[in-house]
């Protein structure tokens, strides 16, 4: 075989100095995201955590994966990759403060086509800030290479993460009591759930381009299509050492009443009102052009509340107070009464939004 024909790993597709360009780039934003018990850094074989004795009586771990689904997809054609980050950050963390859990550390694995040190610079700098805002250290990660499997602009993300709660203080259905008040937290837009259903409806049905002006949105279609999940992590975590919280429930795919049910015992169920908040523009404009039926709505998107957390009835007050302070959107949603049917649904939805 000459020298001229043979096989390398660069010629198979994978650039390893492409690799090794991109975790020096992405060190410095990692390192915005430490915290006192990281030990070491990135780089090594595997991130080091220490949980310090005298902080927890008896430390219950919680861990949570996720993604961020096709709104990647908008992305790519924006080319834009500084913001789903903060998405794949958010769906992992708000999934473990529901339990009252404190995000400690993420992980994440990014799996393209093929390494652009920049555009994988720009996914992680999106991630550490989605770190920043949750209080949790990027502990590490892995960047694959996959050419033949992807193309030479796809990639894709997921990430898990771990947090700590006290087993005292671990929250769930069986703190949930009747009278009970349930009270919503808006959402920033769609979040990241919905995307393949919004995609086919306003790039595919109604062909609206995503540099064009709309004016429901002030902004472009794309622009709106971007907007970073809300993490309310900090949020809720301050909730609850403020007021008798119950429990949490984040509001992704599947919707509202679903997502609630996941959080709600046997035997009792959340009366939620529709008059009390109106969704965004973007849900009426995707109903309307999609003639997407509301229940399909309900399921598919979180209409406006991303997140919601069930509470005493005597701190309902200080809680709105609480999240106000904090420049959350929250409002009284409904309250948790006995079911006739204790096989029943465990969140029912009643009245209409108001133009919607």
């Amino acid at each position: 075989m000459s020298e001229s024909t043979r096989a390398t790993y660069a010629a198979a597709g994978v650039d390893i100095d492409a690799g090794e360009e991109a975790v020096e780039l992405l060190k410095p934003h990692a390192g915005r995201t430490s915290r006192p018990e990281v030990l070491g850094g990135v780089g090594g074989f595997a991130g080091l955590f220490a949980l310090k004795p005298d902080r927890w009586r008896e430390p219950v771990l919680a861990s949570s994966t996720d993604g961020v689904g096709t709104k990647i997809a908008v992305a790519q054609a924006m080319d834009k990759h500084d913001t789903v980050g903060i998405d794949l950050v958010a769906m992992v963390v708000d999934d473990l403060v529901v339990t009252g859990a404190e995000p400690l550390f993420l992980q994440d694995y990014i799996a393209v086509g093929k390494v652009h040190p920049k555009k994988i610079e720009a996914l992680v700098s999106g991630i550490a800030e989605g770190c920043v805002q949750a209080g949790c250290a990027l502990l590490g990660g892995e960047t694959a290479e996959h050419p033949g499997l992807m193309g030479e602009n796809d990639y894709d993300l997921s990430a898990t993460g771990v947090g700590v709660v006290e087993a005292a203080d671990l929250l769930g259905p069986d703190r949930v009591r009747p009278g009970d008040v349930v009270i919503a937290m808006g959402s920033s837009g769609l979040h990241s759930n919905g995307y393949s259903l919004a995609r086919h409806v306003l790039l595919d049905i109604a062909r609206m381009p995503l540099e064009g002006h709309v004016e429901e949105f002030g902004r472009t279609l794309g622009e709106e299509l971007l907007e970073p999940t809300r993490i309310y992590a900090k949020d809720c975590l301050a909730l609850a050492a403020e007021a008798d919280v119950r429990t949490f429930a984040h509001v992704t795919g599947g919707g509202l009443a679903e997502n609630l049910a996941r959080v709600v015992p046997r035997g009792l169920c959340a009366e939620l009102a529709r008059d009390t908040w109106t969704p965004a523009p973007v849900f009426a404009l995707i109903a309307h052009r999609g003639k997407v039926e509301q229940a399909e709505m309900e399921r598919t998107f979180n209409l406006g509340v991303g997140m919601v957390a069930v509470v005493s009835p005597e701190d309902v007050d200080r809680a709105l107070a609480v999240l106000t302070a904090r420049h959350v959107p929250a409002w009284t949603l409904g309250e948790i009464r006995p079911s006739e049917d204790p096989d029943g649904a465990r969140a029912v939805l009643s009245g209409d939004h108001p133009r919607f």
